[in-house]
C-alpha cells in the first residue's frame, strides 16, 4: 500500500487547494490580483422544501447592489 502524501495528513484537499490559491493570488501584482478577487467571490443562497414545493431563496452573502 502506498502511503498518503504528506499533506493529507494534516488537512483535506479542499483546504490545500484553498492554501495554494490564496498564496498564488497573493503573488499576484495589484491588477491581476484585483480580478483574480473578484472572481473568487461566490453567491450562496438556499431554499427550504416542504410538501415538494420550494421555498423563498434566501442569500447567505447578498451581491452588492450596483
Amino acid at each position: 500500500m502506498i502511503p498518503p502524501a504528506s499533506w493529507s495528513a494534516h488537512f483535506s484537499y479542499n483546504h490545500f487547494s484553498q492554501v495554494c490559491a490564496r498564496a498564488l493570488r497573493n503573488a499576484l501584482k495589484e491588477q491581476p490580483r484585483l480580478a483574480a478577487e473578484k472572481r473568487g467571490v461566490t453567491m450562496l443562497r438556499y431554499q427550504k422544501w416542504e410538501g415538494g414545493k420550494g421555498g423563498n431563496q434566501v442569500f447567505l452573502n447578498p451581491p452588492a447592489e450596483k
